[in-house]
């Protein structure tokens, strides 16, 4: 009941397009069948029509698993977001998608070149985060008119990063309307203790994403005052099996948890200097030792 995805970050990357500018839709698809997944999520170069993009992925063996959704609901109506968001859930929804990963993307400095991602972190006031959980909310209940799931993203640079955080979301919102999205890269990033996070909402996580740190390449963000960008470009990112994090100990708690559900390997790097193929295989191949998928 678990499948194996690839996110295309990997060989392009959507928030720096020059990462990977070289690299063709066909060849990235093309690459992950190869390396032996069965599922991708979306990235810019992607086929808009359904029906276009399916004639790509059925021949190679390829479902979509999600899509990112970038949401603004600390900063603008709800109603702009809905409508760009049952756009969206539409789009997934015509390509066999269960699951639509959201993240909050007001006030983030993710995209920001300059912005020291860990000094510079913003923070909802009270008022904002009654406005995220309440139109999380909204936009879970337009899902289940699909009969799809939202999964929130905690992501680094945004208002929902931390251990603190993720809990507020998560006491604060309806769990038959809000999902979560794991992502152990993300976590462990920011400091947060991966187990503790799948322990306490093992119940709740619909989506997950693999993704490794490299300790050194972190360490120095730190101390260099980073941007998560600047981090991404110096390698910070990598695949499971190629970092500090030992996916041993998280398999184990979401096979005892009997997780439903895609998990994806995400590593967004310079495609120049880490083949994403090779990357992707060396990942698969791992995966493989430690969880028999």
């Amino acid at each position: 009941m678990i499948k194996l995805g690839v996110a295309p970050i990997a060989w392009t990357n959507d928030d720096m397009p020059e990462l990977g500018s070289e690299n063709t839709f066909e060849q990235c698809i093309s690459e992950m069948a190869l390396a032996g997944y069965t599922g991708t999520e979306i990235g810019n170069k992607y086929p808009k029509d359904p029906e276009t993009l399916k004639a790509y992925l059925e021949p190679r063996g390829l479902e979509v698993a999600s899509a990112w959704f970038s949401a603004y609901l600390t900063v603008e109506p709800f109603e702009r977001t809905a409508e760009r968001f049952i756009e969206h859930r539409d789009f997934l929804h015509a390509m066999g998608a269960k699951v639509i990963v959201v993240s909050e993307q007001g006030h983030s400095i993710q995209g920001q070149e300059d912005t020291p991602v860990f000094e510079d972190k913003p923070y909802f006031t009270d008022d904002e985060w009654n406005l995220l959980t309440e139109g999380l909310e909204k936009l879970g209940e337009l899902a289940h008119e699909k009969d799809m799931e939202i999964v929130y993203h905690h992501h680094m640079g945004t208002g929902v990063q931390t251990t603190e955080e993720i809990d507020r979301l998560m006491e604060n919102t309806d769990p038959a309307k809000v999902s979560l999205l794991f992502d152990t890269g993300h976590l462990v990033y920011s400091g947060e203790d991966p187990i503790e996070i799948y322990e306490r909402y093992s119940d709740r996580i619909k989506h997950i994403h693999f993704k490794d740190i490299r300790k050194e390449k972190m360490e120095e963000v730190k101390a260099n005052k980073d941007s998560f960008l600047t981090g991404v470009r110096k390698g910070a990112f990598t695949v499971p099996g190629d970092g500090m994090i030992d996916f041993k100990p998280i398999w184990e708690k979401i096979n005892q948890a009997g997780y439903e559900g895609w998990i994806v390997v995400e590593a967004e790097q310079d495609p120049a200097v880490a083949n994403p193929f090779l990357y992707a295989q060396k990942a698969r191949e791992y995966i493989k030792d430690v969880t028999g998928l």
